[in-house]
């Protein structure tokens, strides 16, 4: 297996390894048709194993801080797509591309990384091993069908009726949202300090 930087070509690969990842995850249904292009400048890895993408990661990163994470001080990356092709999990592929990364990150300056994603708790568990820190959460919420919109959702607009919703629920009555409706997570932000090379 190879670890190197994303190249345009890459593209179908990328798209067919992040989709298959996320399909067993909280992200089953956030699916892209393209990569993403940023704003700002990005690391972007992929690991390669006989011609196929099996392993991603791309990290947005600031050139002035607090201009890509939420949080921190000095200049950060954020951690948008990492992803494992479900057929080559559990090779330590995902703790390769990230060990790349920091050593990149370092070289350009940057003290840490950030990374939010949702409640799976096999995902969970990798952040931690990875010497991140979760530091804060709140809830995506997911609002569907007349019974949960009700007294949730209106529109202010005539004739314009809504029958989904998607949110973030910021306040402190978090088990009063999960149980109101079917489908919340908690969107948990982690980060890990980049320790001098």
């Amino acid at each position: 297996m190879e670890i190197r930087e994303y190249r345009a070509e890459d593209e179908i690969g990328w798209v067919r390894c992040r989709v298959l990842s996320f399909l067993d995850s909280a992200y089953f249904d956030n699916v892209f048709p393209k990569k993403e292009v940023y704003e700002n400048p990005a690391i972007e890895l992929v690991a390669v194993e006989n011609d196929q993408i099996v392993g991603l990661l791309d990290i947005e990163y600031e050139v002035r801080e607090r201009t890509v994470c939420s949080r921190g001080t000095g200049l950060g990356g954020m951690i948008w797509h990492i992803a494992v092709h479900p057929d080559f999990r559990r090779n330590g592929i995902g703790t390769q591309l990230l060990k790349v990364a920091e050593k990149i990150a370092k070289m350009k300056g940057l003290n840490r990384f950030e990374a939010w994603t949702r409640d799976d708790e096999w995902v969970n568990k990798w952040y931690v091993n990875s010497g991140f820190m979760n530091v804060e959460s709140y809830l995506q919420v997911f609002i569907d069908g007349n019974s949960e919109l009700k007294g949730a959702i209106k529109s202010e607009l005539p004739d314009l009726l809504p029958v989904q919703a998607f949110a973030h629920y910021i306040g402190e009555e978090k088990e009063q949202i999960k149980k109101r409706f079917k489908r919340v997570y908690e969107c948990n932000c982690y980060e890990k300090k980049l320790k001098d090379i």
